[in-house]
């Protein structure tokens, strides 16, 4: 059933042979000046892009500078060694490569000015918060593209491919949230590119090993154990990563129900907007007369959201009021 589904999958005579995905993926063997100094190139191109992508929070510079990085060239690379036992170089490319685009992000943060609200972005919001289903996309991804590499006729879809996973976005945003002492952030940030690189080799290690690019002895096995204990624990670290934003979504759609009727006395009042930044909780509010006691507020939420939460109430005119405390 297994060898039959695979067969589908990957169709004998479309295989690429092991020879040939060690020259496409291994950056030390062939024309070595020439495929290392295309592979630097890019990748600070690359770089540049998506910082400034980050930063001007532009989805379409991003997108363009998922298109040219390379950095999904080692990372198969490790893939394919572990199942050949001949890993070589491309850990020391990934790494280096890691460290290059990291760099370049701290420098772009130079030029973001202090104070600046850096979830404002929504590129930096959404690659400082993972979850699982940013695995399971990374795992089907890496699926796809280690399918790609494996197939003589698929190779069409690698540019979409390399939209879909996040590398150097991710490690731009390290960067870039580093540089201005958001080590939290950063962390989130680091995570998710850790979750897809991990994701890219095992999928990669499972896909060259059907098509028989790996060894028969147990030195593959030891590196599916290892990176299979690897995947497990980020794994978990996303799960809870997961568990924080749903319980985050609860409090913030509570807050705002809260909020909603608290203001239901004041003709023409609304709720604008409710977030959750540094462990307070923001209500946006527009009101053409005074605000209800805030006292109200705070006890319509006890029970509903964390005790001891800060709560802060913003008008729309700037006015900001420190509302308190939840009780516990």
């Amino acid at each position: 059933m297994t060898s039959s589904l695979w067969e589908r999958v990957l169709p004998e005579h479309q295989r690429r042979s092991a020879e040939e995905l060690q020259e496409d993926l291994d950056l030390s063997v062939g024309d070595v000046r020439a495929k290392q100094s295309a592979f630097w190139t890019m990748l600070v191109l690359s770089a540049v892009i998506a910082a400034c992508g980050v930063l001007t929070d532009s989805t379409a510079t991003v997108i363009g500078a998922m298109i040219i990085a390379p950095l999904s060239t080692p990372i198969m690379g490790i893939a394919l060694g572990a199942v050949r036992r001949r890993i070589g170089t491309a850990g020391w490319f990934v790494l280096g490569g890691v460290a290059l685009v990291v760099a370049v992000g701290a420098l772009a943060s130079l030029v973001v000015p202090s104070g600046y609200d850096l979830l404002a972005d929504s590129q930096i919001a959404g690659r400082t918060s993972p979850g699982l289903l940013d695995l399971a996309a990374a795992l089907a991804t890496g699926c796809a593209g280690a399918v790609a590499l494996a197939r003589r006729d698929v190779a069409a879809v690698l540019p979409g491919v390399a939209i879909a996973i996040s590398l150097v976005p991710p490690l731009v945003v390290v960067g870039v949230c580093a540089g201005q002492g958001a080590w939290w952030l950063a962390l989130g940030a680091l995570v998710l590119f850790v979750s897809n690189l991990l994701a890219l080799v095992f999928a990669g290690m499972v896909v060259f090993a059907a098509i028989g690019a790996g060894t028969a002895d147990r030195g593959p096995r030891r590196a599916y154990a290892t990176v299979g204990v690897l995947f497990a624990a980020v794994g978990v670290l996303l799960a809870a990563s997961t568990a924080g934003t749903v319980l985050v979504h609860l409090w913030t759609d509570r807050t705002t129900a809260a909020a909603t009727a608290w203001l239901s006395a004041v003709p023409g009042a609304q709720v604008v907007d409710v977030q959750a930044h540094s462990r307070t909780l923001s209500v946006l509010v527009r009101t053409p007369a005074d605000l209800p006691p805030v006292g109200d507020l705070l006890d319509a939420l006890r029970g509903q959201v964390p005790g001891g939460v800060p709560v802060v109430v913003t008008t729309t005119e700037g006015r900001r009021i420190e509302v308190g405390r939840v009780g516990r």
